[in-house]
C-alpha cells in the first residue's frame, strides 16, 4: 500500500463525466497529495482540454479517434501524450499508477478495466455494468495481482464502509437504499409516457443521463444488486432494497447479533470519492457535509415490488447465471438510449417490460472468457435493436 507522505499517482477513465469531474474536485483539493498521471473522456474534448491544462497529465485519451487531430493541435506545447480510439484506452490502461478510476459509462468501460487491473493498487470501480456482465472475471484477475477492488458507487462504497469481512458469515442481510426517483410516487401507469426531461430531473443526485433515467426505472438498484452480490459475496436473498427519499443512509449491514451498521452522508459523490482516495486513511472531502444542525427526518420502508420489478429482474438473473445478467444489462443500455433520442422509438413505461421479453428469449449460453462477455453482449444488443424495431412497426400498424 502507498506510503501517507507520497502523492498519489491517478488514472481517470471517464473525466469528463459527472463522475470523472467529481474526482478532479477532490483532487484540486488535495493537489499536494493526488496527482493525475491520466486522463480519458469519450468525446467531450473542450472539456478534457481545459483539463488537461489545468492538472496536467503525462497522458490523455479521446476514445473517439476522429478528435484526435484536434485536440493535437489545441494541445500543442502542453508536453502531454496524446492517445486516441479504443485501443489507446486500453494502452491507457496499461500504464502503472497507485489508483485506477473506471468510471467510463456502460459496458464500454469493461475492457479498460480488465486491461488496468495488473497496473494498479487500487481499481476503484464507478461504473456497475462491468461488474454485473464480468464480474467473476474481474474478481479473479484483481485476485491473481493483488489489487483491491474499492467501489465508488455511493450504496456500495457505503456498505465497504460497514462490511466487517471477518463477520462474513455472521452477516444476515444488506440494504441497498434508493431514493425511488423522480416518478416514485406514481403508479406504472402514470409513468408510461414520461418524457426523458422529466425522467432526467433526479430528485437529490445530479447524475448522467444513463444513470438518471436507471434511477427512474430503478434499473439503477437491480444493477447495484447484482453488483452487491459479486463485491460482496452474498446470495441474492440476502441483498434487499428499502426506500429511503431522503438519499442520506446510502446503505446498511445487518449482522445476526441485531446490529445494523449504516453509512450516512450528504447526496454527493464527493463523499465516496474522497474515501476512496484517501483509502486506508481518510482525507477532508471538498463536497458538501451532512449537517445536524436541524431535525434530519430519516424514512425507510419496503420497496414495492410490483410498482418496481427491475429489482426481482435483477436476482432472477444472478440465479440463472451469468449470460442473463450480461442479456439484461445490454438491453438495458439499448433500451435507454433509444428513449433518450426522444423520437417515439421507446415510452418511458416499456423500458423494463421490453427488458424481461429479452431475458426470457434467451437459453443458458455459456461465458467463460472477456470474449465471450463481448460477443453476447453484441449479440444481445442487436436482438434488442430488431425487437424494438418489430415492436414500432406493430405498434404504427395498430394505429
Amino acid at each position: 500500500m502507498f506510503s501517507i507522505n507520497a502523492p498519489r499517482i491517478i488514472s481517470l477513465f471517464g473525466s469528463t463525466g459527472s463522475i470523472g469531474t467529481s474526482v478532479l474536485d477532490v483532487v484540486r483539493h488535495h493537489s499536494d497529495r493526488l496527482k493525475i498521471k491520466i486522463l480519458t473522456a469519450h468525446k467531450n474534448i473542450d472539456v478534457l482540454i481545459a483539463q488537461a491544462r489545468e492538472f496536467k497529465p503525462d497522458y490523455i485519451c479521446i476514445s473517439d479517434e476522429t478528435l484526435y487531430a484536434e485536440l493535437e493541435q489545441k494541445l500543442d506545447g502542453n508536453n502531454v501524450k496524446i492517445l486516441a480510439g479504443a485501443q489507446g484506452l486500453i494502452e491507457a490502461a496499461q500504464i502503472d499508477t497507485d489508483i485506477h478510476i473506471a468510471a467510463i459509462v456502460g459496458f464500454a468501460g469493461l475492457k479498460p478495466m480488465m486491461a488496468g487491473i495488473s497496473h494498479c493498487d487500487i481499481m476503484a470501480v464507478a461504473n456497475k455494468e462491468p461488474l454485473v456482465a464480468a464480474g467473476p472475471l474481474v474478481k479473479k484477475l484483481a485476485a491473481e495481482h493483488n489489487t483491491k477492488i474499492i467501489p465508488i458507487d455511493s450504496e456500495h462504497n457505503a456498505i465497504f464502509q460497514v462490511f466487517e469481512k471477518q463477520n462474513h458469515a455472521h452477516i444476515s442481510k444488506l440494504y441497498i437504499t434508493a431514493s425511488g426517483g423522480p416518478f416514485r410516487d406514481l403508479t406504472l401507469e402514470q409513468c408510461e409516457h414520461m418524457t426523458p426531461a422529466q425522467a432526467l430531473k433526479h430528485p437529490n443526485w445530479s447524475m448522467g443521463s444513463k444513470i438518471s433515467i436507471d434511477s427512474a426505472t430503478m434499473m439503477n438498484k437491480a444493477l447495484e444488486v447484482i453488483e452487491a452480490h459479486e463485491l460482496f459475496d452474498m446470495p441474492a436473498d440476502k441483498i434487499d432494497v428499502l426506500l429511503h427519499p431522503q438519499s442520506t443512509i446510502h446503505s446498511m449491514v445487518e449482522y445476526d447479533d441485531g446490529s445494523v451498521l449504516a453509512q450516512l452522508g450528504a447526496s454527493d459523490m464527493r463523499t465516496p470519492i474522497a474515501y476512496v482516495l484517501g483509502y486506508p486513511h481518510r482525507i477532508a472531502t471538498s463536497g458538501q457535509i451532512l449537517s445536524f444542525d436541524q431535525a434530519i427526518n430519516l424514512n425507510l420502508s419496503p420497496l414495492n415490488l410490483d410498482r418496481f420489478p427491475a429489482i426481482m429482474m435483477a436476482k432472477e438473473a444472478i440465479h440463472s447465471g451469468l449470460y442473463a445478467r450480461i442479456a439484461m444489462n445490454a438491453a438495458n443500455e439499448v433500451l435507454v438510449e433509444a428513449f433518450l433520442k426522444d423520437k417515439g422509438h421507446i415510452s418511458f413505461g416499456r423500458i423494463v417490460p421490453y427488458i424481461k421479453e429479452i431475458m426470457v428469449k434467451q437459453s443458458p449460453v455459456m461465458v467463460q472468457s472477456v470474449d465471450d462477455i463481448v460477443d453476447f453482449d453484441q449479440q444481445i444488443r442487436i436482438q434488442t435493436t430488431e425487437f424494438l424495431s418489430k415492436q414500432n412497426l406493430h405498434n404504427k400498424q395498430a394505429s
